[in-house]
């Protein structure tokens, strides 16, 4: 690696100040896991490193907010992994934190890195879509609010200003909604995933009332299926409406093939999986 500055600010307000739209090689890191792995292999040289981990300890923090969850974005996984508050309010989350990589990375990595990083095969993004989550953006000119399913533009990319931060992220309780992750890997069970679907249903019984189905991994992007939702909602689930809604979102991904799978490969894993994510978190506790 060649030398660069690295900055230390102790406050969200002064990290913001030391970023510069104008130069891409000014970057902030809060675990560094990916970019650090950029740096070593020559395909990301900084100028200057603005360095979050001594901001304000707010931002790291975990808590129950009216509604549901208040999620600083320099927590790490490893903490939202063993959070109470977590498992009570969202507990989709804590069983998809048991295989997203190992505890190694967990103990460093950062919810607001691993949103911001814009990679489509994280595991978090797709569960914070389908569970309807929240961010507090902060920039120069203040703060707003945007969805996290909003947050993502395409392969790597993110709608946020080289100037801004994820300051939080806002996550509802769960409640009696039903919930699924399934990860597909071609190699161990915390490896990059082939193909993720994170499902949300709310209903009673196999009778569903709304649901949302996110996809990611073998997409340029974590992405709602709304066709597949839409086949979902008001229905009573059977194999036959488990097959449509299976059918309706392989037809609606744009799928990219890479070295975990073809086009074709991964379009008939959706179809799968869909219809056992959704029959999974009707059968589940929540």
């Amino acid at each position: 690696m060649i030398p660069f500055d690295l900055a230390e600010p102790t406050s969200l307000k002064d990290a913001i100040k030391l970023l510069d739209p104008d130069d891409a090689t000014v970057r902030p890191v809060a675990g560094g896991t990916a970019l650090m792995l950029m740096m070593k292999a020559g395909v990301f040289h900084p100028a200057r490193l603005v360095s979050l981990r001594r901001i304000e300890k707010q931002y790291s923090s975990i808590a129950a907010a009216a509604g549901g969850l208040r999620i600083g974005a320099m927590t790490t996984l490893a903490a939202l992994e063993r959070s109470a508050e977590v498992k009570k309010h969202a507990p989709m989350i804590t069983r998809t934190l048991l295989t997203l990589s190992n505890i190694r990375v967990r103990n460093v990595a950062t919810v607001g890195g691993a949103l911001a990083h814009g990679d489509p095969h994280m595991d978090l993004p797709p569960v914070l879509m389908a569970l309807g989550a929240t961010m507090t953006v902060a920039g120069p000119k203040g703060e707003r609010s945007l969805a996290v399913e909003d947050l993502f533009a395409g392969y790597y990319e993110t709608v946020l200003g080289k100037d801004e931060l994820i300051a939080e992220v806002h996550v509802p309780s769960q409640d009696k909604k039903k919930a699924a992750y399934f990860k597909v890997t071609t190699g161990s069970a915390d490896d990059w995933p082939a193909l993720g679907v994170a499902v949300v249903i709310e209903g009673d019984g196999a009778s569903v009332k709304s649901a949302r189905i996110v996809v990611s991994a073998a997409t340029q992007m974590a992405m709602r299926m709304k066709t597949a939702e839409a086949v979902l909602a008001g229905a009573r689930i059977d194999d036959k409406v488990l097959a449509k809604a299976g059918d309706a979102a392989a037809d609606e991904a744009e799928i990219l093939a890479d070295v975990r799978g073809s086009v074709a490969y991964k379009r008939e894993l959706l179809r799968v999986y869909v219809r056992r994510a959704v029959r999974q978190a009707l059968e589940g506790a929540n």
